[in-house]
């Protein structure tokens, strides 16, 4: 298997020294580095990308909007990769469909678990960024008055297993080596878990609930 990438940074050392290291592991493949997120996009189009690593702060068009176009319009999965981690910009990318969130403080053996997680279909959000977003989310459910009351109690041991795991950043795959079942039994719990929430993807889960409760 050999993920097919795009990286999208303005700053040409981070775009070259990425486009290196992801490019000396057969497990990738960059099929091009791009300064700004509109050539991303024109590449994405004209090509295919499984997962496009993209920069927030980009000129002409920057890694927000080009999530937005990317999403709206290709199946290639996004995963900002930035060193910013304003609200604003955490908001809209995974509003616009951004599968992952990550600052470039990372190692490189961070990224690439994170880029394989994002292409199996699974969400990665860095913890830093995580709290944000759930206070936040905090902060709109006290404003708004409207914000909903999950009980623990509609859920069974097993999801509440799950749901920990979820917050702690664990894969599917991940979640069925530790609890020892099939990642299919694991996408099924996951699915019942979004349908008693309401919710419509795993991001939901990580944020809405806090590892401490779980307990």
């Amino acid at each position: 298997m050999t993920i097919k990438l795009l990286i999208a940074d303005d700053d040409p050392l981070v775009r070259e020294s990425l486009k290196i290291i992801l490019g000396m592991d057969e497990e990738f493949e960059v099929g091009a580095a791009v300064e700004d997120g509109l050539k991303a996009f024109n590449f994405i189009l004209q090509n295919h990308v499984d997962v496009a690593l993209l920069d927030v702060r980009m000129p002409v068009l920057n890694g927000v909007e080009a999530t937005k176009q990317i999403c709206s319009s290709t199946n290639t999965k996004v995963l900002i990769l930035t060193t910013f981690d304003e609200d604003e910009y955490i908001f809209d990318a995974i509003r616009h469909g951004a599968k992952g969130y990550l600052l470039k403080n990372n190692s490189p053996e961070v990224i690439k678990k994170a880029i394989k997680m994002v292409y199996e279909r699974n969400s990665v959000i860095q913890e830093e960024v995580l709290d944000k977003l759930k206070k936040k989310l905090t902060l709109e459910e006290n404003k708004s008055d409207r914000g909903r009351q999950i009980k623990l109690s509609i859920f069974s041991e097993r999801e509440k297993e799950i749901i920990k795991l979820i917050c702690e950043g664990l894969s599917n795959r991940e979640i069925a080596e530790k609890l020892f079942i099939s990642e299919g039994t694991v996408k099924n719990y996951v699915t019942s878990i979004l349908n008693k929430t309401g919710f419509k993807h795993r991001t939901q889960i990580a944020v809405y609930f806090s590892k401490s409760e779980l307990t």
